[in-house]
């Protein structure tokens, strides 16, 4: 079992930054895909970013390319997304997931085995 953890949201004016990480427990997460999902209120789930087991390949949703960057430190168990330039349309409760396989960088909810909490990002205009 694994247990998943974000940290990081809050609130910032648009054109800030944060950086969010998603710390996991129970047993290592390095030999696998994770991931960066988010939900505002009224919308479905959505995906935002994920890496191969190896971080040496990652995918982005087109509304955050080129703003937003996902990373880990197998060391740490731990992937963080740095969200850069953010905007009013950014605000929603982000969570990270872990996807049972290494180089599919799946971008279906449904595809994830384990999923944080969440943590809550607002971006005020």
């Amino acid at each position: 079992q694994v247990q998943l953890v974000e940290s990081g949201g809050g609130l910032v004016q648009a054109g800030d930054s944060l950086r969010l990480s998603c710390t996991a427990s129970g047993r290592t997460v390095s030999g696998y895909v994770m991931g960066w999902f988010r939900q505002a209120p009224g919308k479905e789930r959505e995906f935002v970013a994920a890496i191969s087991y190896s971080g040496s390949t990652t995918n982005y949703a087109d509304s955050v390319k080129g703003r937003f960057t996902i990373s880990r430190d197998s060391a740490k168990n731990t992937v963080y997304l740095q969200m850069n330039s953010l905007t009013p349309e950014d605000t929603a409760v982000y969570y990270c997931a872990v996807d049972n396989n290494r180089f599919t960088l799946a971008t279906r909810p449904r595809n994830y085995n384990y999923w944080g909490r969440g943590t809550q990002v607002t971006v005020s205009s």
